[in-house]
């Protein structure tokens, strides 16, 4: 049975399984060290020269699943071990070059950087070449390759870049924890932080007595993953965990569209707050747009606060596909109300650690959120609940133009054209990952399946309509009066 896109991710998980399992039986101080033995068995290598940097590499996986530096802030960190097999010469003249008489590539350049030898075939003369990319677009053949290593290509927010010694460093001044290049990374060689030790903690104190109850806030992406069981199966699962109950994080998004559409109608101009990575980057590279950010929280941040409201005592941890959602709960408002998260990835960790089958398992139920509040997790759908927000709320005369952004590249676009007053919005939608949530850096697997069945889930609602879904909360909380707007 197939579970992951890629077998990186499954090395990924073995590392987190293992600690989680070592964890519940609380021998993780006195065995961790034997884990990569046990990943990588006996003493032929299979991916890398020797087996010893293999298991060297699996000690470090097991470290950054165990929570990584702590000291280090950023979400995301290199495995300086595991990187280094990747090109990095930028554009280059392959063998596909004929030697024209046309030339476009040397007429296009602009510093002058492209040479011919006898045959007439390009050359690029690096002191001088400022990988513009130029020459490679006119070029007929397609000859001029960019061999930009995965993880550049990948990070939108330029926060990668290759040292002296050939591994990548990360800027944290200009990361987002996106994790686009976790994902991208056909090494492995970038991961993640995993809390997972946080929620077993959380669970083993709750399931002894000595612990309070811990809530499962899943984002409605959930609906796109674990394609070898059915979503009732799932919530099933998380009870099984130890999980006290399992609330949509889309209910928090009914709660934030209702909110932001009226913020939206009093100010006439607002940028989307949902997505973490893109308040991340308004905040790291368009600081002076920073005001438009709405002033409501997360979804899952929103419905947690909630959650907390109602049980004071509740511990809730946020399930889904984001490693941004590791920042934004670590450092930022939403720290007071999530107490920790995890990722699909790490949840099938923490399953399999529990030896829990969840396609065996009875079907639960999870319906607490409506249409527009589960259609956040795709592209768009935010948008789509704004308009529905303005309608319930009276708001029909406000014009909502929309401008949804699809990946970091989008969103930058439209802040710089914001920032020269040439944008004809008031509202952009910022989803960091292609596709929107439903690309997560922490899914299981990615596609445009995902969005169908995102779709698809939306419709199987009880609930049809935003009030539908919060006329049974505080009109406190509806009407944003505690803190949401």
């Amino acid at each position: 049975m197939k579970k992951f896109d890629t077998k990186v991710q499954h090395l990924k998980y073995l590392a987190l399984r293992e600690v989680a399992k070592l964890a519940w039986n609380g021998t993780l101080a006195r065995e961790a060290i034997g884990i990569p033995e046990r990943i990588i068995p006996g003493n032929q290598p299979t991916m890398r020269c020797c087996v010893y940097k293999e298991r060297a590499i699996i000690a470090e996986r097991v470290k950054l699943a165990m929570g990584g530096d702590r000291s280090n802030p950023n979400v995301i960190e290199v495995i300086g071990l595991a990187c280094d097999e990747c090109p990095m010469g930028g554009y280059e003249v392959s063998s596909a070059c004929r030697g024209c008489l046309a030339h476009r590539c040397e007429d296009v350049c602009r510093r002058g950087a492209i040479t011919f030898n006898q045959k007439r075939e390009a050359r690029i003369d690096k002191t001088r070449c400022v990988e513009c990319g130029q020459c490679a677009k006119v070029c007929p053949y397609g000859a001029i390759l960019n061999y930009t290593r995965p993880c550049e290509r990948s990070c939108k927010a330029k926060a990668i870049r290759v040292g002296e010694d050939k591994v990548a460093r990360i800027d944290g001044g200009k990361c987002v924890a996106c994790g686009a290049c976790v994902y991208q990374c056909p090494w492995g060689a970038i991961m993640d932080k995993s809390y997972i030790l946080d929620v077993v903690d959380l669970l083993k104190d709750a399931v002894s007595g000595a612990g309070r109850k811990v809530y499962a806030v899943v984002a409605p992406s959930i609906s796109s993953q674990f394609t070898y069981a059915k979503l009732g199966q799932v919530v099933a699962g998380l009870k099984r965990l130890g999980f006290h109950t399992v609330v949509e994080a889309a209910l928090g998004a009914d709660m934030v569209a209702m909110s932001e559409s009226r913020e939206l109608a009093k100010k006439g101009m607002l940028l989307s707050s949902c997505c973490p990575a893109f308040v991340s980057y308004v905040r790291k590279h368009f600081p002076a747009l920073e005001t438009r950010l709405s002033q409501s929280l997360s979804p899952a941040a929103t419905i947690s606060r909630y959650i907390k409201s109602v049980d004071p005592a509740a511990k809730t941890v946020f399930i889904g596909p984001c490693t941004a959602k590791k920042a934004e709960y670590s450092d930022t408002p939403a720290a007071e109300f999530v107490d920790s998260t995890l990722t699909f990835e790490e949840l099938q960790a923490l399953f399999d650690s529990r030896e829990i089958d969840i396609n065996a398992l009875e079907e639960d139920v999870l319906d607490n959120a409506s249409y527009y509040g589960r259609i956040f997790a795709r592209s768009g759908g935010l948008s789509d609940a704004l308009a529905q927000g303005l309608r319930e709320s009276g708001l029909d005369d406000f014009e909502l133009r929309a401008f949804p952004c699809d990946g970091i590249e989008e969103f930058r676009v439209a802040l710089q054209r914001l920032s020269r007053n040439t944008l004809d919005a008031n509202f952009i939608e910022g989803m960091a990952c292609v596709g929107g949530c439903i690309g997560g850096a922490g899914c299981l697997t990615h596609g445009e399946k995902n969005k169908l069945e995102v779709d698809k889930y939306g419709r199987e609602a009880l609930e049809k309509t935003i009030g539908d879904a919060v006329r049974v909360l505080p009109e406190s909380v509806t009407l944003g009066k505690s803190g949401i707007f």
